[in-house]
């Protein structure tokens, strides 16, 4: 798949994710992205590592989105569960960044340092976007993007550790670190 047509796939979920949940439609996210998903799945030489990835990077989001929930300094107009839990757009939003990891973003791969940097800035300022948008607001915030700054600066070196552990796009890489998480022989 070409970084060009991940990047732009990726920004079309982006923006059904948050206007849908800005416009009380939270369900137009969650569609749009898994059309997404099912064209990368669909092209990815080893889906089934990539699946993982992309579930991993779902249950990151949901704990972390909903932690800043809880914490009262982010509030969502729609697609909400529980007043505790991040929306599930938002969720699925985390389901569509993770299609880039191992594509467009895997210049990132294995350069932590620089991941940092590029979570601590980019998930703060696409948070200010969306509340631009009106699909966030924050009750504080300058807790509210310092917490979005520090989060992101953890996690985006998390995620490209595990986007290098699951590569879909090098066949065998992934369904070898999977086989052996499991108790196989590493064989699949």
């Amino acid at each position: 798949m070409s970084l060009l047509v991940n990047f732009l796939m990726f920004q079309m979920a982006w923006f059904a994710c948050v206007l849908g949940g800005a416009h009380q439609l939270p369900w137009v996210g969650p569609a749009m992205v898994a059309v997404v998903v099912a064209v990368h799945l669909g092209r990815v030489p080893d889906a089934r590592a990539e699946s993982a990835l992309l579930v991993i990077a779902a249950v990151i989001g949901a704990v972390f989105d909903s932690a800043l929930v809880s914490t009262g300094w982010l509030v969502y107009p729609s697609g909400q569960m529980a007043s505790y839990l991040a929306p599930y757009w938002i969720v699925a939003m985390w389901v569509a960044f993770a299609t880039t990891l191992n594509v467009s973003l895997h210049w990132l791969k294995r350069r932590p340092v620089l991941a940092a940097v590029f979570g601590g800035v980019g998930g703060p300022l696409a948070f200010l976007a969306g509340a631009k948008l009106g699909a966030v607001t924050f009750v504080d915030p300058v807790s509210g993007y310092a917490a979005l700054a520090v989060g992101w600066a953890v996690l985006m070196p998390l995620l490209m550790a595990v986007a290098v552990r699951l590569d879909g796009w090098r066949p065998g890489v992934g369904g070898r670190v999977l086989a052996s998480t499991a108790g196989g022989s590493g064989d699949v």
